[in-house]
C-alpha cells in the first residue's frame, strides 16, 4: 500500500478518512451489507490493513466506517509524530491540556440536523447500529464518546462505554468504577438524572484523548485540543448543558436515569470473551443531532482499533508514573496478547539487584487492570513479543525472579477472576466487593548487574543494522544451474 502522502492534522473524521483513501488504506464496501454480524465480519477481516467504509449498509442512508485507527503507526501519523515518539507526544498533551473553544450552535456541523425524540422516532431506524458478535444481545454502540458533567463542579468527563440500544429511545450502558460512574452516583444520591451526550464519529485524536488516565475533573476534550495543537471547538447540546466536539458526525443527547436498571448483555468484550447479562443503568434519549450527511463509526470489539485506543493512553500514563520513581525505566508496552490492558512489558536500565521487583510493584499500583508485568533490559525491544519471550527464556528463573500477589483487585471483565472468586457456575453475579479479585504476577527477566565474560551479552553481528540489502542484491539476476553436476 502506498503511504507517501503527508498526513494532515486529523481535525475531523472526514479529513482523516480522505487521507486514508489517498494512501490506499480505505476499502469501500459494496452497498447492502447486513448490519447483523456481516458488517463486523468484513471489518474484522480488514482489521489492521484497511479501514472499512460501508455504503448504505442494509439499505441505510448513513454509511458506517470501522478500523480507521487499527495500527499503531496510523495513530502516530494522525498525531504528526514518529511512532517512537507516540507516548511522549501523548504524555505532553495530557500534561499540557488546552481549554476548549465554544462555538455558537449555528456554527457546529454536528447540529446541522436536529431531531427531537418522540413516539415517531426509533434509534434503530435512525442510525445503522450493528450487532457485532455471535452472542451479543442485540445492536451496540461501541465507538460512542460518553460525555457528562460532574454534578458538583461542572467539569466534564469523556469515556467510551458499551451501550446496548434495546428500545426506541432507551439504551443500557456499562459503567466501570471510574469517573462517569462517580458522576452518576452523585446525581443519583440526589434523585437526579445525569445529563449525557454520546458522540459518534469523532476524529482520531479526540477518540485517543478520551482514553487518557487522568484524575477526576480533568476534561479529556482539553487533552484532545493539545493533541490537535489548538483548542478543540465544542458546542452546547440542544437539550442539555453538555459540550460536545463541534465537528463530530452524530450526537445522541440524553439522561442517565436515577434508580433505573434494565438488562444489558451478553456482549463480546476486549478480553475476547462475553460478559454476562446484568441489570445496568439506563439512558433515555431526548434528541439526536447530526451533520447533513453523517458517517457512523463502529469499533469491532476486541480487534486492533479497540485494543490500541485503550492501550496507547495507558502506556503513556504508565511510563510517566514509573519514571517518576524509577528513572531507569525507558519504555513500556501493553501487549496485544494481553488484550492491551493486562500484560505490561517494561524496558529498564538496571543498576542494582532488586530494582526490577520494585518496578513490578510500582506498575501494579499504577492501574488495577495490570495483571502481569515483565521487566527486561535495555537491549530488549518491548514492542516485539518474541524478544520479550527470549528474555524470559534466558534471564528468568521462577524460584528467584517471580513475584506473585494474590487477592488483589483486577479487571472485572477478566473472566478468570470470576472463576477464582467461585462464581463461575452461578447465575447470579458476584457482589461488587468480590468482582475482579485475582492474582498478579511479575517476572524479573533482567540479566545480573555483574556477570563473567559474555555469558549474558546478546549475540550480534557487527554491521548487521547498517546493511543496505538493495545495494547488496543484484537486481533481476539469475543463476545458471545447468552446469551443476549430479552425483551418480
Amino acid at each position: 500500500m502506498k503511504n507517501d502522502t503527508p498526513a494532515p492534522k486529523a481535525r475531523d473524521l472526514r479529513t482523516w478518512l480522505a487521507h486514508l483513501q489517498a494512501t490506499d488504506r480505505l476499502a469501500v464496501i459494496r452497498e447492502g451489507t447486513p448490519l447483523k454480524h456481516r458488517l463486523a465480519a468484513i471489518a474484522k477481516r480488514l482489521d489492521g490493513q484497511q479501514a472499512a467504509y460501508f455504503q448504505q449498509p442494509e439499505g441505510h442512508d448513513i454509511p458506517v466506517v470501522s478500523g480507521f485507527v487499527s495500527r499503531r503507526a496510523w495513530i502516530a501519523e494522525a498525531m504528526g509524530v514518529a511512532q517512537s515518539g507516540l507516548l511522549a507526544a501523548f504524555r505532553h498533551a495530557a500534561e499540557h491540556p488546552l481549554p476548549w473553544r465554544e462555538v455558537a450552535p449555528g456554527e457546529a456541523p454536528c447540529q446541522q440536523v436536529v431531531t427531537r425524540m418522540d413516539e415517531t422516532h426509533d434509534l434503530n431506524v435512525m442510525l445503522p447500529i450493528p450487532t457485532h458478535s455471535e452472542h451479543d444481545n442485540g445492536p451496540y454502540i461501541t465507538a460512542g464518546l460518553v460525555i457528562a458533567r460532574n454534578p458538583a463542579t461542572g467539569v466534564q468527563n469523556v469515556s467510551i462505554n458499551r451501550i446496548q440500544v434495546h428500545g426506541r429511545d432507551r439504551m443500557a450502558i456499562l459503567m466501570l468504577p471510574r469517573h462517569l460512574l462517580a458522576f452518576y452516583k452523585a446525581a443519583e444520591e440526589q434523585d437526579r438524572a445525569l445529563e449525557v451526550a454520546v458522540v459518534i464519529g469523532a476524529d482520531p485524536l479526540t477518540l485517543l484523548a478520551s482514553q487518557a488516565i487522568t484524575p477526576i475533573d480533568h476534561d479529556e476534550l482539553e487533552i484532545a485540543g493539545a493533541l490537535h495543537g489548538a483548542p478543540l471547538p465544542v458546542v452546547k447540546c440542544t437539550s442539555n448543558d453538555v459540550r460536545v466536539p463541534a465537528n463530530a458526525e452524530i450526537v445522541i443527547e440524553g439522561r442517565l436515569l436515577p434508580k433505573v436498571r434494565e438488562p444489558e448483555g451478553p456482549f463480546g468484550e476486549f478480553p475476547k470473551y462475553y460478559s454476562a447479562q446484568e441489570k445496568r443503568e439506563v439512558i433515555v434519549v431526548d434528541a439526536v443531532t447530526t451533520r447533513k450527511k453523517p458517517i457512523y463509526h463502529t469499533i469491532v470489539p476486541a480487534e486492533m482499533e479497540h485494543l490500541l485506543l485503550g492501550s496507547i493512553p495507558r502506556e503513556a500514563t504508565m511510563l510517566a508514573h514509573l519514571q517518576r520513581s524509577f528513572p531507569g525505566v525507558l519504555d513500556v508496552h501493553l501487549s496485544v496478547g494481553g488484550v492491551g490492558r493486562y500484560h505490561l512489558f517494561v524496558k529498564f536500565r538496571k543498576q542494582r539487584e532488586g530494582e526490577p521487583k520494585n518496578v513490578i510493584l510500582g506498575a501494579f499500583g499504577a492501574h488495577y487492570d495490570i495483571k502481569q508485568v515483565i521487566v527486561v533490559d535495555e537491549d530488549v525491544d518491548v514492542h516485539d513479543p518474541q524478544q520479550v519471550e527470549w528474555a524470559v527464556a534466558t534471564r528468568f528463573q521462577a524460584d528467584r525472579d517471580l513475584v506473585v500477589i494474590s487477592g488483589a483487585q483486577g479487571s472485572v471483565l477478566d473472566p478468570s477472576t470470576t472463576v477464582a472468586s467461585g462464581h463461575a457456575d452461578s447465575d447470579e453475579p458476584a457482589p461488587p466487593h468480590l468482582q475482579g479479585i485475582g492474582a498478579k504476577m511479575g517476572l524479573d527477566a533482567t540479566r545480573p548487574v555483574a556477570y563473567r565474560g559474555h555469558v549474558f551479552t546478546k549475540v550480534r553481528i557487527p554491521g548487521e543494522d547498517e546493511v543496505d540489502l538493495a545495494a547488496e542484491i543484484v537486481p533481476d539476476a539469475r543463476v545458471d544451474w545447468t552446469g551443476a553436476e549430479v552425483a551418480s
